[in-house]
């Protein structure tokens, strides 16, 4: 090779200096891009993706806050229903323990057995009617909660649909 050929080599290499500790430290070359011409149609282009990209960022923002707010609208409505419901389990609870030591107070005063049939048959068919009065409660609170949870999320499906990224 030529000196012209090894010495034009030697300045498209990387210059390194050693550091105190004998290894090199090799430095990139510094690019400075604000002194560069790029084709119109390159910036433009540049431009215009960078626009589109802002839009669907803040369309995804506003979709994530909106699905947020939802999720804690339902989280709330969901408590607060479900601590409703524990209410009247404990409510039902308690009815029924009064009504069992109500009984028991009652055949403490039974003289015959046919007293106590009497009783015990009474006692059955009223604590029947209290369960079933007291299944339908609970069951109308449950559906109440369902219905409540599941048209929060089906307000935020029909506004969905407008708000789909392009």
């Amino acid at each position: 090779m030529t000196e012209a050929n090894i010495s034009a080599n030697k300045a498209k290499t990387a210059k390194h200096n050693a550091s105190p500790f004998g290894m090199p430290n090799y430095e990139m070359p510094k690019f400075d891009l604000s002194k560069t011409e790029m084709p119109e149609a390159f910036r433009e282009m540049a431009e215009k993706g960078v626009t589109q990209a802002k839009d669907i960022y803040e369309k995804i923002q506003a979709s994530a806050e909106e699905a947020t707010d939802l999720l804690k609208s339902a989280y709330t409505t969901a408590a607060n229903d479900t601590t409703d419901y524990n209410r009247k389990i404990l409510e039902i609870a308690r009815t029924n323990a009064h009504a069992a030591f109500d009984y028991a107070s009652e055949l403490l005063g039974v003289k015959s057995p046919s007293e106590f049939i009497e009783l015990s048959t009474a006692h059955a068919r009223k604590q029947f009617e209290a369960m079933t009065a007291q299944t339908k409660e609970l069951t109308e609170l449950a559906q109440k909660v369902t219905t409540e949870i599941a048209a929060k999320t089906w307000r935020h499906g029909d506004t969905k649909e407008s708000r789909k990224v392009t």
